[in-house]
């Protein structure tokens, strides 16, 4: 896969699979609706070609309005449905305003599906700082928002599962030497996962 990795954006080409076509269709109304959004978690080491399967799309939303969010909703809602709630009203009062995700699919499809929420200002800040300074993807002329790579890899390490280390290293290899490492280990250091890095990456 030829990726063009600049500090502005990320560029590639590849077959799309239904993860991809599921979230350019869902971040295609996002755009339209000039909603800042950033893709964090799995699917952003499938995006860039990881061979592992995947139930959801994790998408952190910048905290709307509620006549914004009905906005979306009505938008979605042409090819989309919520797992959690018919009820708009409840989606974000029940849900992402009591710092809840919600969960959107195709009408009648119920796997794949989206992981919605609002960002968690608890977290160390991680959240904001991933809205604040996500990367643009250019994929096959689509375009998507993602965590920075420099959070994304220390993140994964973070959760700790194998499959999330794996997702890590993946990362970690393709763009090792594209990345800002002293910023990555900034990160590292604040997740407290010095340890952890070193033992699988020398």
């Amino acid at each position: 896969m030829d990726i063009d990795y600049t500090k502005r954006e990320i560029r590639f080409e590849k077959e799309l699979n239904n993860l991809d076509n599921l979230t350019i269709s869902f971040t295609s109304i996002l755009n339209k609706l000039d909603i800042k959004y950033v893709i964090v978690s799995g699917y952003v080491s499938i995006l860039f070609g990881r061979s592992r399967s995947s139930e959801d799309i994790d998408i952190i939303v910048d905290k709307l309005s509620f006549e914004k969010f009905k906005e979306l909703w009505s938008n979605l809602y042409k090819d989309f449905e919520c797992i959690n709630t018919e009820n708009v009203k409840e989606a974000y009062t029940d849900y992402l305003m009591n710092k809840n995700a919600i969960r959107f699919s195709k009408k009648k499809e119920y796997v794949p599906n989206i992981e919605v929420k609002f960002p968690d200002t608890n977290l160390s800040q991680l959240d904001l700082f991933a809205l604040s300074q996500r990367k643009k993807v250019i994929l096959n002329d689509n375009t998507l928002f993602i965590s920075p790579l420099e959070l994304q890899i220390p993140f994964k390490f973070f959760l700790g599962s194998e499959k999330d280390i794996e997702d890590a290293l993946y990362l970690y290899e393709i763009f090792k030497n594209k990345i800002e490492i002293k910023l990555m280990h900034i990160f590292i250091r604040k997740l407290k996962i010095e340890e952890l890095f070193n033992k699988y990456i020398k």
